[in-house]
């Protein structure tokens, strides 16, 4: 069977659906991201600087090499509104096979 790199989904909460569309595009366009699914309607409750926040987001599934976190990650900071942006990742474990060499294909620089 062949090897393919270890892949990752990386999760990223953003203000705004259009917030996660712009980084989305970028990350695709860059070649960091295979897919990237946006889902809004997420409510987070979170501490910050001593307080207790509520805000609506949206959250970005994101489909990638662990390869290209590091790059990712700077590109989301490049691109977010927020001083510390949320990027957390998790190894993908097993899945289809054909889906697993479509990510990597298509984030593998051309």
């Amino acid at each position: 069977m062949e090897s393919l790199p270890e892949c990752l989904v990386a999760l990223v909460t953003c203000e705004s659906p259009a917030q996660g569309e712009q980084i989305a595009k970028g990350l695709l366009e860059k070649r960091l991201a295979a897919c990237v699914n946006i889902l809004p309607g997420a409510k987070s409750i979170y501490r910050w600087e001593g307080k207790i926040e509520e805000a609506s987001e949206c959250l970005l599934v994101i489909k990638t090499q662990e390869a290209l976190l590091g790059a990712l990650t700077a590109e989301v900071k490049r691109h977010h509104t927020y001083s510390v942006p949320e990027v957390v990742s998790f190894r993908i474990e097993g899945g289809n096979p054909d889906y697993l060499r479509w990510l990597a294909d298509e984030t593998t620089p051309a």
